[in-house]
């Protein structure tokens, strides 16, 4: 079923050495490729046939769903609207991801719109990787979409990462918070050559006393670009912070605009931004232990990117 280049990708944007235990739904080329369900959480194609429908039923922890995405066919822009339903008082992970190879010139690409209605006191963790690789010169681009709907005492942790080898990705996040919710994302994103990354974030706190954190970590090398916009919009008593920092390398570019609105008087906004490039002082004490630049440097930012 799986086949040698399948296993590789499937290993790196979902940390699958096969086929998974438990729930999972694997796409590949714009088609089911495999699928199973458990006691707790059904998967079903929806509707129009575009996407999937997870539900996962309250009250169940300590359960995971997989659903990966491998693209390896020239020519071909998959387009997937998936929706998950996380159960009242739930608590579960759910690991996405994809991965391209392209082993030729034509273009590639992936767009994943995903919904999540987030249950009364329900706890979700989501973990998406996109990867791209391949002796191709085809361009390879990944578009992610998601929006998430928090309701009271809900919990989203997000953790969105572009390993590598993605010519262009065009992200927006969207999220609306019930009261009590707490919505946490963590976006790291590395570009090199003439990559281009642009990550878009809309973040409205609605309920009172919701609580919202976005940190984002972006390395750009070579003549690489990224943008980062995000926007925390608070209409209750709440408490909204923006942390992103970015490291430039060699002649990479970042334009980084944190907004801010507070439209209740209890409402508690913050941020920080920075932008620089590695310290020197951090590459001599690494390169005086025996590493040349080049690990100097990777040390750095494998660090930075945690």
């Amino acid at each position: 079923m799986l086949d040698a280049l399948d296993k590789k990708l499937l290993r790196t944007v979902a940390d699958l050495e096969g086929i998974p235990k438990g729930a999972y739904n694997i796409r590949k080329n714009g088609k089911l490729l495999a699928r199973d369900v458990s006691a707790n959480i059904n998967i079903e194609t929806n509707a129009d046939g575009t996407g999937i429908i997870v539900t996962i039923k309250p009250g169940t922890v300590n359960e995971s769903v997989h659903i990966p995405v491998i693209l390896s066919q020239a020519g071909l822009y998959d387009v997937v609207y998936n929706n998950f339903i996380i159960g009242e008082g739930s608590d579960v992970t759910i690991i996405a991801g994809c991965g391209i190879h392209c082993g030729g010139l034509e273009p590639e690409g992936h767009a994943g719109i995903h919904e999540f209605q987030v249950g009364r006191k329900a706890k979700v963790t989501y973990v998406e990787k996109h990867f791209a690789t391949g002796p191709g010169r085809g361009r390879r681009t990944l578009n992610p979409t998601t929006k998430v709907f928090l309701a009271e005492g809900a919990q989203a942790e997000m953790e969105l990462t572009q390993i590598g080898g993605v010519d262009e990705a065009n992200r927006v996040n969207e999220a609306i918070l019930g009261p009590n919710s707490v919505l946490l994302i963590t976006e790291r994103v590395m570009t090199e050559g003439e990559q281009t990354a642009v990550s878009r974030n809309e973040i409205v706190l609605s309920g009172e006393n919701s609580r919202a954190n976005m940190v984002s970590r972006s390395v750009m090398k070579g003549d690489s670009k990224q943008n980062f916009y995000a926007t925390m919009d608070a209409q209750a008593k709440c408490f909204g912070h923006i942390e992103c920092d970015a490291i430039i390398i060699d002649n990479g570019t970042n334009e980084t605009i944190p907004a801010l609105k507070a439209k209740h008087p209890d409402a508690e906004l913050t941020h920080e931004a920075s932008i620089g490039k590695i310290a020197s002082d951090q590459l001599t004490k690494l390169m005086s232990l025996g590493l040349t630049y080049d690990e100097a440097v990777n040390r750095i930012i494998q660090g930075f990117l945690k």
